[in-house]
């Protein structure tokens, strides 16, 4: 059907953006059922592919022992069980919804997450039904592999075909603003910059006493007024509704959600009072009561803290016997440069403002504190020894650390620890400064490779900080560790 071009029927401010509105009549409706059918287009795909590429193993390998179950015979049966127990394992992992239809590498990883599952179900299966053998293993990693290789080649294709505009312009999903925040702002560029994000955003309606409405780029048309929500929601057949702007009286708002429930539009809020952590905002009912909070950050949950604490017992062990002959050696070109205690102990804050004392090899002059100020160090700080610079840009002075790690007061990477005399005033001057304290301090972290460290901007090093602590996993401490070794950069 062809787009017809109408004036938007709403009078926009002096000096606002008007746009020409698109009308679409039951656009709604048939996006729905054009994101239902690629959906299961995308799962008989995915189950005949599998199929089709275990029943060419089969045919080419003969089964032995398993050709002894009426079931398996033909293999027939056995390409049958595997498509579909890969099928029930791709739904648990939410695989075949909407938002991931454009987005290729979120899919890609959903597959190789579900893949592994299926292949390790697959493997125990043929072991238990043919014996372990040389024989059984090697025909059933060969029909994995086909399987896998053939998977990917079909959801490349198939991503190549749904991703052209025509089609995916209907896979994604109308957004309404209520209000206008500078939050909203930098949410409506991204959407607008990113060809696989599963929405698009309509326009915005104003919202009394909230920003300008000039202050909206010129793709995000202005619709109206909050007057004019009912025809809005109508006419530019909205599937979603989101609430940006919390300053709305509180009155209004359950009869926002009777209008979008009325025209069978999602009505949704955007938590503007949580201004970090986003990742983890959720609603929990209690007493049938729903509450919205913070909770849901990785580290918070036991397990992954379990995890965690693991690969720094065995880090921390691992560094301590292989950096001892490099932490002697430079031991004694500290004492040789400078007489005294080799080791530097200070008072740092850890998890959830617990202190500890950090040891590193020191790299200062034995008076460098002698005023008693604390302080960070300075490029071609004068306190500095002459192997101290050295030992900075490549953190042979933090080796010792592993010790701290070891003991349970550092974890191998995360935000680095502060003094707390310097906490006691950052946490009034630095916007969610304490938020890093969520987690174990790190022998290095995401800041410290992205070059934040020494004297640098303190609120870019904590927006690094929050987005490990959002974004935590293993291989991102693995990739930070690797990084570590490669990049200095402002090390002083």
């Amino acid at each position: 059907m062809q787009d017809i071009a109408l004036d938007v029927p709403y009078a926009a401010p002096a000096g606002c953006f008007k746009p020409r509105i698109l009308a679409r009549p039951s656009r709604r409706w048939s996006d729905n059922a054009a994101s239902d059918a690629v959906i299961a287009c995308a799962a008989l795909g995915d189950c005949l592919i599998v199929f089709a590429a275990l029943r060419l193993a089969c045919t080419l390998e003969p089964i032995g022992a398993m050709r002894g179950i009426p079931l398996l015979r033909h293999g027939n049966g056995y390409a049958a069980l595997g498509a579909l127990s890969l099928m029930a394992i791709f739904s648990a992992g939410d695989i075949y919804c909407r938002r991931r239809l454009l987005h290729l590498q979120e899919i890609l990883t959903c597959i190789f997450r579900g893949g592994f599952l299926w292949s390790l179900f697959f493997l125990a299966f043929i072991a238990l039904i043919g014996g372990v053998s040389r024989s059984t293993l090697g025909f059933a990693c060969a029909t994995i592999g086909v399987a896998a290789g053939s998977l990917f080649l079909w959801r490349l294709l198939f991503h190549r075909v749904i991703g052209s505009e025509s089609i995916a312009s209907h896979l994604r999903r109308r957004i309404l603003l209520i209000g206008w925040t500078p939050e909203v702002g930098r949410l409506s560029q991204s959407v607008w910059q990113s060809r696989t994000h599963p929405s698009e955003i309509v326009g915005y309606v104003e919202v009394p006493g909230s920003y300008a409405p000039s202050a909206a780029p010129a793709n995000v048309p202005y619709l109206g007024g909050l007057d004019d929500l009912p025809a809005i929601l109508e006419q530019q057949e909205i599937n979603t509704a989101w609430l940006s702007d919390i300053n709305v009286d509180a009155h209004r708002i359950p009869k926002l959600a009777a209008q979008c429930e009325k025209e069978m539009v999602e009505f949704k809020i955007i938590p503007s009072y949580f201004p970090i952590h986003l990742s983890a905002v959720h609603v929990e009912s209690v007493c049938g009561t729903p509450i919205l909070g913070v909770d849901l950050l990785p580290l918070n949950f036991f397990h992954l803290r379990v995890v965690k604490r693991l690969a720094d017992i065995v880090g921390g062990l691992a560094g301590l016997i292989l950096a001892a002959p490099v932490i002697a050696c430079f031991c004694a070109i500290v004492f040789a440069e400078s007489p005294g205690p080799v080791f530097y102990r200070q008072t740092r804050m850890g998890r959830k403002g617990k202190p500890f004392k950090i040891i590193k090899i020191r790299s200062m002059r034995l008076d460098a504190e002698k005023n008693g100020k604390p302080g960070w160090t300075t490029r071609d700080d004068p306190r500095r020894l002459r192997i101290g610079g050295f030992m900075r840009k490549w953190n042979i002075d933090e080796l010792p650390q592993f010790w701290n790690v070891f003991k349970g007061e550092m974890s191998l990477v995360g935000p680095r620890p502060e003094r707390p005399e310097l906490i006691s005033s950052f946490k009034h001057e630095i916007e969610h400064y304490n938020a890093r304290h969520t987690v174990k301090p790190g022998v290095t972290g995401w800041a410290q490779i992205n070059g934040l460290r020494g004297d640098t901007d303190l609120s870019e090093r904590i927006r690094h900080d929050i987005f490990y602590v959002e974004h935590w996993s293993l291989l991102f401490d693995l990739r930070i560790m690797v990084l570590t070794f490669t990049r200095h950069g402002n090390a002083c």
